[in-house]
């Protein structure tokens, strides 16, 4: 490869990307971190929730080696990743207006818990409904957008507002509107999307920084070990079973 190929484009492209959050959006992510560490101090839980490819990161925090083991995935069923047949009805659902009320109002989630929404573009019904509605029912809402969104589209919801619009903290993905970041000659669409690599990258350091924010607390933070490694499932039993009354992805 010359050093100026799609690979090494797209590289240095999710790289700038990841720098710019590092550099813009520290604080928010630190306080999203202490947001988290607050409601696990004080009796609460923690729930992610993303539709689509935005379920993605929050899948990657949920019973995760090195993570928290008390982050639960807030999941609406046909829109977690690309199972449905067809891929489109994921879409099409992201948009029925309801659909996120019915699943938060018959989830676990109560009063003093805080959930991660994950959407690029949160203009669609299904996160900034959840948003909505979880800080009605009392919860506190981190929302991880592409605040570009906001500023260059129009909202695809009852609300006729975003996703940033109902959120106690927001921390911007830096993403551009179509989330592709190459194009080359011959191909008539931009390609490469980088959403996935940068807002993983910006949900893990939000639980990362909620486990230093328990140890300043004075907090051993419920962290999980690889079940690959000796003596790991013994470990990771110990601390589920410890914060069982939190932890739903094993009931």
């Amino acid at each position: 490869m010359d050093g100026n190929g799609p690979a090494e484009r797209f590289i240095d492209a999710a790289v700038e990307l990841l720098e710019r959050v590092r550099k813009e959006e520290a604080a928010g992510i630190a306080a999203a971190g202490e947001l988290i560490a607050d409601a696990f101090a004080t009796g609460g839980r923690i729930f992610a929730f993303g539709a689509g490819h935005s379920s993605l990161p929050a899948q990657d925090v949920v019973y995760r080696a090195g993570g928290l083991a008390v982050v639960n995935l807030l999941s609406v069923p046909g829109t977690v990743g690309v199972d449905v047949r067809p891929a489109t009805l994921g879409s099409a659902l992201e948009r029925v207006t309801g659909l996120a009320s019915a699943a938060l109002e018959t989830s676990p989630a109560r009063s003093g818990d805080v959930l991660v929404v994950i959407s690029l573009s949160g203009r669609n019904a299904l996160p900034v409904e959840m948003a909505a509605r979880a800080r009605e029912l009392g919860l506190r809402v981190v929302g991880v957008t592409s605040v570009a969104y906001a500023e260059a589209t129009t909202p695809r919801n009852p609300l006729g507002t975003f996703l940033k619009d109902h959120c106690d903290i927001v921390v911007d993905s830096k993403i551009a509107v179509g989330d592709a970041e190459l194009t080359a000659q011959g191909i008539d669409a931009p390609f490469a999307p980088a959403s996935t690599v940068v807002t993983s990258a910006i949900v893990q350091a939000i639980v990362a920084c909620a486990a230093q924010a328990l140890v300043a607390r004075g907090i051993t933070p419920p962290l999980l070990r690889s079940g690959n490694v000796d003596g790991g499932h013994a470990w990771n039993e110990r601390v589920l079973t410890e914060h069982a009354d939190r932890v739903f992805h094993r009931r």
